[in-house]
Protein backbone atom coordinates (compact mmCIF):
# COMPACT_ATOMS: atom_id res chain seq x y z
CA UNK A 1 0.00 0.00 0.00
CA UNK A 2 0.90 3.22 -0.51
CA UNK A 3 0.46 7.09 0.47
CA UNK A 4 -1.70 7.68 -3.02
CA UNK A 5 -4.39 4.60 -1.71
CA UNK A 6 -5.18 6.08 1.38
CA UNK A 7 -7.91 8.81 2.34
CA UNK A 8 -8.12 11.42 5.21
CA UNK A 9 -8.37 10.16 7.98
CA UNK A 10 -6.85 6.39 7.32
CA UNK A 11 -4.92 5.23 9.56
CA UNK A 12 -1.46 3.13 8.30
CA UNK A 13 1.85 1.72 9.68
CA UNK A 14 4.99 1.89 7.90
CA UNK A 15 6.46 -1.86 7.09
CA UNK A 16 9.30 -0.89 5.23
CA UNK A 17 10.81 2.05 2.32
CA UNK A 18 11.42 1.41 -1.09
CA UNK A 19 14.79 0.49 -2.32
CA UNK A 20 17.08 3.35 -4.35
CA UNK A 21 18.02 7.20 -2.50
CA UNK A 22 19.76 6.31 1.10
CA UNK A 23 20.10 9.58 1.38
CA UNK A 24 16.33 10.53 2.06
CA UNK A 25 15.24 7.36 3.72
CA UNK A 26 17.99 8.76 6.71
CA UNK A 27 15.93 11.67 6.36
CA UNK A 28 12.23 9.86 6.61
CA UNK A 29 13.82 7.76 9.54
CA UNK A 30 15.26 11.23 11.38
CA UNK A 31 11.68 12.75 11.04
CA UNK A 32 10.29 9.90 12.96
CA UNK A 33 8.67 7.62 10.51
CA UNK A 34 10.63 4.61 11.60
CA UNK A 35 9.44 0.80 10.69
CA UNK A 36 6.52 -0.14 12.65
CA UNK A 37 5.39 3.41 13.89
CA UNK A 38 1.80 3.89 12.88
CA UNK A 39 0.27 7.28 11.61
CA UNK A 40 -2.65 9.21 10.21
CA UNK A 41 -3.41 10.98 6.80
CA UNK A 42 -4.95 14.15 8.68
CA UNK A 43 -5.02 16.63 5.22
CA UNK A 44 -4.29 16.10 1.31
CA UNK A 45 -3.81 19.39 -0.67
CA UNK A 46 -6.26 21.18 -2.79
CA UNK A 47 -4.20 19.96 -5.44
CA UNK A 48 -3.13 17.09 -4.23
CA UNK A 49 0.02 17.73 -2.85
CA UNK A 50 1.63 17.96 -0.55
CA UNK A 51 -0.23 15.34 2.04
CA UNK A 52 -0.22 16.20 6.24
CA UNK A 53 0.58 12.79 8.13
CA UNK A 54 -0.07 12.66 12.23
CA UNK A 55 3.14 11.03 13.79
CA UNK A 56 4.37 10.59 17.19
CA UNK A 57 2.12 13.77 18.07
CA UNK A 58 3.08 15.97 15.27
CA UNK A 59 1.99 16.96 11.95
CA UNK A 60 4.33 16.03 9.23
CA UNK A 61 3.66 17.24 5.31
CA UNK A 62 5.94 15.34 3.01
CA UNK A 63 5.00 15.52 -1.07
CA UNK A 64 3.23 12.62 -2.03
CA UNK A 65 6.14 11.68 -4.34
CA UNK A 66 8.77 11.90 -1.44
CA UNK A 67 5.81 9.88 0.85
CA UNK A 68 6.01 6.88 -1.76
CA UNK A 69 9.48 5.91 -0.62
CA UNK A 70 7.29 4.35 2.31
CA UNK A 71 6.03 0.86 1.97
CA UNK A 72 2.63 0.90 4.06
CA UNK A 73 0.97 -1.55 6.19
CA UNK A 74 -2.91 -1.64 7.24
CA UNK A 75 -3.12 -0.65 11.31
Amino acid sequence: MKIKDLKVGDRARIEGYEKGNTEYRSKLLSMGLTRGIEFTLTKIAPMGDPVELEVRDFHLSLRKSEADVLILGDV
